[in-house]
């Protein structure tokens, strides 16, 4: 791994624990000193977008490789639900990266043409769902989209409090998002 790699995956680490932290607290989680840090990025800023590019990259490979896996819509939706739940860590720092405001690379939405035709190609899964009947119809796509990453926000939050069991969090995620949808329980 690169040194360039290692820091990217200790300030994400970093960052997700202490949105605060400084790049001290990065290069030290590093082994490194903040110089040779700053020889790989000039400042926060820039370490904060490659993070953003790093995880939007790890988020779009595995979207791509769960809708690549099987030609059932249902069996994508869920498993691209497992998806990020599985990269949860990275996930969750996303939100987090992407409601803060002083991100202003315009990477910040990276998409590679292959994830956007996987997209494209599941909404146009979940609309051919609602007229058959499967997921209920009276959900826009938006709201579809809006619950999903909110599913996945709980899950993590869930997961991280421990309250729940962590081989139970997959089962409740899809159940909750798959009822949220109007699926029958049957499915």
């Amino acid at each position: 791994m690169s040194t360039q790699q290692k820091i990217i995956d200790h300030a994400i680490s970093v960052l997700n624990e202490n949105f605060s932290a400084t790049l001290e607290d990065i290069a030290a989680r590093c082994e490194i000193n903040r110089r040779t840090l700053h020889r790989y990025f000039k400042n926060r800023n820039e370490l904060l977008e490659a993070c953003n590019k790093n995880m939007m990259q790890t988020w779009e490979y595995a979207a791509i490789k769960v809708f690549s896996s099987t030609k059932d819509p249902l069996v994508q939706l869920e498993h691209l639900l497992y998806a990020g739940i599985d990269n949860g860590t990275k996930y969750s720092f996303l939100m987090k990266l992407n409601e803060n405001q002083s991100i202003t690379s315009n990477e910040k939405n990276l998409d590679h043409p292959e994830y956007h035709q996987v997209r494209s190609q599941l909404f146009t899964a979940i609309q051919q769902l609602q007229k058959e009947k499967i997921i209920d119809d009276q959900f826009p796509l938006p709201w579809i989209r809006i619950l999903f990453t909110n599913v996945i926000n709980a899950t993590l939050t869930a997961f991280r409090s421990g309250d729940i069991a962590p081989n139970d969090i997959k089962k409740l995620a899809w159940h909750s998002f798959s009822r949220g949808i109007g699926i029958p329980i049957n499915r």
